[in-house]
């Protein structure tokens, strides 16, 4: 059996992807289904910026979640996550490829974090950030 770490990227990792397609496909309702709506709940980002609570949280996701379409390729890259008792954190860069705003072949790389508690055994995002990464706007420094 793995560490606690382990064993909630196992569980969650796979659950963020698939709402994230979706999110790109322009379906907000996989992503929502992550979030806590026990409050506190705020989500700091482009596309609109704030949102605090779960409300405004959950309009600013369908909003922006219309923006975008026919998502050909998606990518999460972990560089951090860790788990401490009913709180657990991640880090990482969503890769894109699709439309945005009408604009076919958009390519976009978020830098993105999600704080998360444990609710009834399940975990929820509590907040969330995303934004674009410095460097998409150019070619990615090469490793």
């Amino acid at each position: 059996m793995g560490t606690e770490t382990d064993e909630f990227l196992a569980e969650m990792v796979p659950r963020h992807h698939a709402a994230e397609v979706s999110f790109r496909n322009g379906d907000a309702g996989p992503r929502l289904a992550l979030w806590s709506r026990v409050e506190p709940v705020s989500w700091l980002g482009q596309y609109g910026g704030c949102a605090t609570g779960a409300a405004e949280v959950t309009e600013h996701f369908r909003r922006v979640a219309s923006r975008f379409t026919d998502v050909r390729e998606f990518r999460f890259e972990l560089i951090a996550a860790d788990v401490h008792g009913d709180a657990a954190y991640s880090v990482g860069f969503e890769h894109f490829l699709g439309s945005f705003d009408g604009r076919a072949d958009t390519v976009m790389t978020h830098r993105v974090s999600r704080v998360y508690r444990r609710e009834n055994g399940d975990w929820r995002i509590a907040h969330g950030h995303g934004d674009v990464a410095p460097w998409a706007t150019r070619r990615p420094p090469r490793t």
